[in-house]
């Protein structure tokens, strides 16, 4: 049965990979997009039901032409899923403005840019379903993910006056906020260059050791990507979907409820233990 058409962006390896195969399994014809697709060997459509091509979300070009062979594919867009994402791993004071930017563009600009391409087909359909990827991070920082998090900060403020903005028109918008999975690709996690003798260098292995481990032992990717299929068939899609381990839960909750300096302690010794808070 043919759901309809889905555009996946950043599709070439864990979350966004794991999604776009769940939705061609539950009948959607899905053009997916990714930078490593223009390589021939990377390609080859899995299930039948996807189609890959070549994307740079941070360039213009390659987000237009991408939007054209899209619809030369299929002339419709039913859903727009936007998981593409970089990770920059190091201590705010070290991590310049370059590198904030390469992670902005990606995970911020680069989505506003595949929404705005797709909201306009979305409209004169009638409707249309966006699923934009946040993280738990969107809900709280982590010691030396002060890149990323400010990006998936700013994807939750977006999407809620996307949500306001597009109602009239029935376009549906749904957050997904990923806690730690298994399965992503090494290209994507970056570390900032920090200068001899950084203050930061021995709080900032103990850290990012923590973030390696939890994310080895993370949740599914198949079972993520299972459980987006299943929303963006739902009648009415969950403004947020939240998907993450009981301790991860638990800590978006502390977040939210207990006063910040208790909160920053918690987690600094977390971080900064090797993960075993005290």
């Amino acid at each position: 049965m043919n759901k309809g058409t889905a555009w996946v962006i950043g599709a070439s390896s864990g979350l966004g990979l794991s999604t776009a195969e769940a939705l061609a399994a539950e009948g959607w014809l899905v053009v997916s997009g990714a930078r490593s697709f223009s390589a021939p060997s990377a390609t080859a459509p899995a299930h039948g039901r996807i189609h890959p091509l070549p994307l740079d979300v941070t360039d213009a070009q390659s987000r237009e032409a991408f939007a054209a062979a899209a619809l030369a594919a299929s002339p419709r867009v039913d859903a727009l899923v936007c998981c593409a994402a970089v990770l920059v791993l190091g201590s705010c004071e070290h991590t310049g403005g370059a590198a904030y930017q390469q992670v902005m563009q990606t995970n911020f600009l680069g989505m506003v840019e595949m929404v705005s391409l797709a909201l306009p087909h979305m409209r004169a359909q009638g409707g249309g379903r966006i699923v934009l990827f946040s993280s738990i991070n969107g809900l709280l920082g982590v010691p030396f993910q002060s890149a990323y998090t400010a990006s998936k900060h700013a994807v939750e403020g977006y999407a809620e006056c996307l949500a306001m903005e597009t109602h009239p028109f029935g376009v549906q918008v749904c957050l997904v906020e990923p806690g730690d999975h298994r399965g992503g690709s090494q290209h994507t996690r970056l570390h900032a260059i920090a200068p001899e003798g950084d203050p930061y260098a021995a709080a900032c292995r103990t850290a990012c050791a923590v973030i390696h481990r939890d994310e080895t032992g993370g949740l599914s990717p198949v079972r993520l990507g299972q459980k987006v299929a299943r929303e963006l068939g739902r009648r009415r899609m969950r403004f947020r979907l939240l998907v993450a381990k009981p301790d991860q839960r638990l800590a978006v909750l502390i977040h939210r409820l207990l006063p910040v300096r208790l909160h920053f302690a918690i987690l600094r010794d977390y971080y900064g233990k090797g993960g075993h808070a005290s």
